[in-house]
């Protein structure tokens, strides 16, 4: 063993140490690295910054642009929604849904970005179920971790094990060459979730804490909105087309009070709380709020012509990324006070509905709201276009906005460009799938789309990409050149090959997808792949086998992390769910037996030795 092999296996040591301690932080490991290695006089200044020049980190950067185009314009976000009001309240059946539309984005997305946007899905679910968050999140975090088997782009270890391959002669991986082991394995990890979850929040859950914001949800409970939600469509030929709401009787003083109607983009999109004088047209859906009897309401809808739409049991939150609430004090000098509810409503601002009335702790019914005259210290609930409840903050003098909800930090800045993003995203991965373009002139080609289309702008896309990803990664590449001149990469596959000597080529598989995954234990799913790729076909080198199954077995393991809180996805849903160290082995033992045992079936059969 060389002098410079000590020297590289000591800081490789050293790297492993400080990632386990998780200090400092990943990337600043990735960068000492990078400072370090050339004083081995292995490798020179030159080859240990050349990671940044490698095709791979910026497609990993690129795919962190689209992700966040898909995020802006609500893509993701749709999906959830849809979840949401669709999903019904049957626990293992949202598990399974959610998990699947996890799975599926994830497959363009990295995995932070997705568990990031369905954090709030997942929590919006577990209350409208009575679910648990522990009984959503982890599903969610380990449907992202799987999603990283489903095609290259969808993990770092992927690409990264495709350098690899390339590097050393082989043929790299296209973008589908996952798929057929990923989706197998994401339809056996909601099975398995679907009866699992029923083990994790046995416990009470979480509180929130004293000064968490109120969710859109909370509010439509406290002041018994559910009850009032009213939806229908003008059909064509109703005597409602061309009327007037106020001349339709559709006013508050007739109890009803018209939140939104919703229109094609083409005839002007979607009002929210129009004016007594906006008139109706054929096509238009309406959103109401009546205290009015649910068969005197239906009765009145008949007669105008209206046909009834289904209820979401949710009132509009369903529409959060239009519709927004707010809750408002009337001070001591508001021109409000005296006023009724009905009559104040004529001086809010445009845009804005009062369809609540709290008097201290108690929130008043449709009877005593309706006769009530304001008082100073009185809450109103305002449910309006967002614009409006921003306007309200900062220029209303007669209103003091007291409680705004968590919705309000989820508005997607890019809404209306969705159908651009997911134009966008089709051709990134048309060209991919095609080979018409190396994966990396894709993703830019998308980049460039997602900019053309107004889908995010050039500081937003800056934002989006992880330099901390990027630096850790390019910080450990050179691990494998270094190693690799030293004879480091040899000794260890001559190693395993005398441990393992005529073991069956099924048993090194296992072998290599243990070593990653204990490795992965301690060590970022990156910086693993960094340091086991190139053992790995190595490996089969010594062996005289084929280097996919052995470098594939690889990259699947490092997306296999489902026992430890270390990796992202699954540090992040560890505090809303209050999970343990020990919930993440008792839930993710069992899934890794799972995984490996349907790896090593398929991988062998698809690439065969």
């Amino acid at each position: 063993m060389s002098i410079e092999l000590i020297l590289v296996l000591v800081l490789l040591a050293g790297a492993i140490l400080m990632f386990m301690l998780g200090r400092p932080r990943a990337d600043a490991v990735g960068l000492s690295m990078m400072v370090a290695l050339p004083f081995t006089g292995v490798i020179s200044a030159r080859e240990a910054v050349s990671g940044f020049s490698n095709p791979n980190i910026i497609l990993i950067a690129a795919m962190f642009v689209i992700g966040e185009g898909l995020a802006r314009t609500g893509v993701a976000q749709r999906l959830g929604d849809w979840l949401v009001t669709r999903g019904g309240n049957q626990p293992a059946r949202l598990v399974a849904l959610l998990m699947l539309i996890v799975g599926a984005l994830g497959s363009v997305m990295y995995s932070t970005g997705v568990v990031a946007i369905f954090i709030p899905v997942a929590l919006r679910i577990a209350r409208n179920a009575g679910m648990t968050p522990a009984q959503v999140l982890m599903p969610v975090s380990y449907a992202a971790l799987i999603s990283g088997m489903l095609t290259l782009v969808a993990a770092a270890p992927n690409l990264i094990v495709n350098y690899e391959l390339t590097r050393t002669g082989a043929e790299g991986l296209d973008f589908l060459s996952l798929t057929p082991i990923g989706v197998p394995v994401l339809i056996l990890g909601v099975l398995y979730m679907m009866i699992a979850s029923r083990w994790l929040g046995s416990d009470a859950a979480p509180a929130e804490s004293a000064g968490a914001k109120p969710r859109l949800g909370d509010w439509v409970t406290r002041y018994r909105l559910a009850e009032r939600e009213r939806r229908a469509r003008v059909v064509p030929g109703s005597p409602a087309v061309g009327q007037s709401l106020a001349a339709l009787g559709l006013t508050p003083d007739r109890g009803w009070r018209v939140i939104a109607l919703e229109r094609s983009p083409a005839r002007g999109g979607c009002l929210i709380a129009p004016g007594d004088e906006t008139e109706l047209e054929a096509g238009d859906g309406i959103l109401l709020d009546s205290v009015n009897p649910v068969g005197q309401a239906a009765a009145r809808c008949a007669e105008l012509g209206l046909e009834p739409l289904p209820l979401s049991g949710l009132y509009f939150t369903d529409r959060a990324q239009a519709i927004g609430m707010a809750e408002v004090m009337l001070p001591a000098d508001s021109r409000l006070l005296g006023k009724t509810l009905t009559d104040a409503g004529v001086q809010l601002q445009r845009g804005l509905v009062a369809v609540g009335l709290r008097r201290g702790q108690a929130v008043l019914d449709a009877e005593a709201r309706a006769n009530a005259t304001l008082k100073a210290g009185d809450t109103l609930l305002l449910v309006g276009a967002w614009a409006a409840i921003e306007t309200l903050r900062g220029q209303d003098h007669d209103l003091i906005t007291t409680n705004l909800p968590k919705e309000l930090d989820e508005i997607l800045p890019a809404a209306g460009q969705a159908p651009y993003a997911v134009l966008a995203l089709a051709v990134t991965v048309g060209l991919m799938v095609s080979e018409l373009l190396p994966a990396m002139h894709a993703a830019l080609v998308g980049c460039l789309l997602m900019g053309v289309f107004r889908c995010i702008d050039l500081d937003s896309a800056y934002r989006a990409i992880s330099l901390r990803t990027l630096v850790l990664i390019a910080g450990m590449l050179p691990f494998g050149m270094a190693l690799e001149r030293t004879g480091g990469i040899d000794l260890a596959a001559d190693t395993l090959v005398g441990l393992l000597g005529s073991a069956s080529p099924y048993l090194i598989l296992a072998t290599l997808f243990l070593m990653t995954l204990t490795l992965g234990l301690f060590v970022v799913p990156a910086a693993t792949a960094v340091l086991m790729a190139p053992l790995a076909i190595a490996l089969a080198a010594e062996l005289g086998a084929s280097p996919y199954p052995f470098a594939i077995i690889v990259a699947l393991a490092a997306s296999s992390a489902f026992m430890t809180p270390v990796v992202p996805a699954n540090a992040m849903v560890g505090t809303l769910g209050g999970y343990r160290f020990g919930d993440y082995a008792k839930i993710g033992l069992p899934l890794v037996v799972l995984v490996l045992t349907l790896s090593l079936t398929l991988v062998p059969w698809l690439y065969p030795f």
